[in-house]
């Protein structure tokens, strides 16, 4: 009798660069003969890759190995891999302080989990996290629904921010070869992808490392290239670095949607200073000229309240900046205090009554602005790449138009007209909430469009055009 393939489950904590590497590891263990299972009471292997970046996510992390190693006893776990950020900053606690855990890999380690499975590897295998980058070559089982995918475009970072570990964990920016991204991009296309999301730490800084050097729009001018992509949208894109050229290619290419995502992290420049984010940048200037120029545009912004010496006059004053500016999109981080960055050693810290009450007075301003603005888009008839169906209903399908990022802004919920996963339709909205739309499918672009799977469990697979087949998905946990 044939002997039946070993069950995998997959954890993936954090941000979509972490879960293109978990998706590496995925095709790591595909090729070593593995099947991936969304039960973790099955799996005789669990891999967790980890987040390490804040307070919150290292806790969160750490009560998902805590919570996993109990199949150890109770179910048919054999190997509990840990890998990632919280591995690669801490391996010499973590090996000491959990003896559940069988192995350990970094946040550069991804192609080592081979020899992990195959039993020849040592308990703590931390590398460098300069070792690697992702490349086309690498293997890759994808794992979002809906037909998107994540590209990642570079690892690392150049920049010193005062609150940020990244640089420290995952090393200086390092960016991939044009002709290989490309080549990415293209066996995504082939697999039935239709909406690529680029991403890495500092995407507008894509190239600079590079000898000779590369630019973003240099990388764009080739992606729109790519034949079955409709949608290429841009992640983490810095303001004081928004050259023309890009400008250019966001206003005349279809494909690049005019959806601008810039980590501002806050808007009095006495903040930023004590940041290191610099602070001569005009802030509302450079979002004037974005709207002048791009006049559809679909603006994203992070902030971060509770900064050591953050006063109420800066916190009103970054209420006031969201207020005029009036972003789409909004999100809000409360500071953690990291021992290792800059910022830890600042006076004038903040409590954590003061900062959560501030995070959530800038959540409500985010609120009413959202609203009204998704009340404007009632009536309109919009392009919507279909996802699947809702977390609420199995008979209720949930897509998202341009102006809607996965996984971090809302989505559309359909009514009135079947569609099907992977494809595209057109909907007009009828109704609106603070983050979501309802929307009547008026058309579905089923035949043109190619099918994908959505959610189906490993081993199976969905009707698609015999042209181009949409690779099997695998349910991924992900706890962001």
């Amino acid at each position: 009798m044939k002997k039946q393939a070993s069950r995998i489950h997959f954890v993936s904590l954090g941000c979509p660069k972490n879960r293109v590497d978990s998706e590496v590891m995925m095709g790591v263990a595909r090729n070593k003969g593995f099947v991936p299972t969304d039960e973790a009471e099955t799996a005789e292997v669990i891999v967790i890759n980890t987040c390490g970046f804040i307070e919150a996510a290292k806790k969160e992390s750490i009560d998902t190995i805590l919570e996993l190693s109990q199949l150890k006893q109770e179910g048919a776990c054999r190997k509990l891999v840990v890998t990632g950020c919280l591995s690669q900053r801490y391996a010499g606690d973590l090996e000491a302080e959990l003896p559940e855990v069988d192995h350990f890999l970094g946040s550069s380690d991804m192609l080592k989990l081979g020899a992990v499975l195959g039993g020849q590897a040592p308990r703590v295998w931390v590398g460098n996290p300069a070792d690697w980058v992702i490349a086309a070559s690498d293997p890759r089982t994808l794992s979002t629904r809906g037909a998107s995918a994540y590209l990642k475009i570079a690892e690392g970072c150049n920049r010193r921010c005062g609150f940020c570990v990244i640089p420290q964990i995952r090393g200086k920016q390092r960016s991939r070869r044009i002709d290989d991204v490309v080549r990415e991009a293209e066996q995504l296309a082939a697999q039935g992808v239709l909406e690529l999301n680029l991403v890495s730490q500092d995407t507008v800084a894509y190239g600079r490392d590079l000898a000779p050097a590369e630019t973003l729009a240099a990388l764009l001018e080739q992606l729109v290239k790519v034949e079955g992509i409709a949608w290429l949208r841009l992640h983490y894109l810095y303001p004081e670095k928004l050259d023309p050229r890009l400008l250019e290619l966001l206003r005349s290419e279809p494909k690049l949607l005019p959806y601008i995502d810039m980590p501002l992290q806050h808007a009095a420049p006495s903040m930023l200073r004590r940041m290191l984010r610099g602070g001569s940048t005009d802030l509302r200037g450079v979002v004037r000229r974005l709207r002048e120029q791009l006049p559809d545009a679909v603006l994203r912004t992070s902030f971060i309240v509770g900064h050591p010496g953050e006063t109420q006059a800066e916190f009103e004053e970054l209420l006031s900046f969201v207020r005029e500016v009036e972003f789409d999109h909004v999100g809000v981080f409360q500071y953690s205090d990291e021992e290792t960055c800059t910022s830890s050693q600042l006076p004038a810290k903040v409590d954590e009554q003061t900062s959560a009450a501030r995070a959530e007075e800038l959540l409500a301003l985010q609120r009413g602005i959202s609203h009204r603005k998704n009340e404007a888009r009632v009536g309109q008839r919009l392009t919507i790449l279909v996802e699947g169906s809702s977390e609420e209903s199995e008979l209720v399908m949930v897509g998202r138009h341009a102006g809607q990022a996965p996984e971090v802004d809302g989505v559309v919920y359909l009514s009135h007209g079947p569609v099907q996963p992977g494809t595209m339709c057109t909907a007009q909205v009828v109704s609106a909430t603070e983050y979501d739309l309802l929307a009547e499918v008026q058309s579905s672009d089923v035949e043109a469009a190619t099918s994908a799977e959505s959610e189906l469990a490993p081993g199976t697979s969905a009707r698609a055009k015999p042209a181009r087949r949409r690779g099997r998905v695998v349910s991924l946990r992900t706890i962001s």
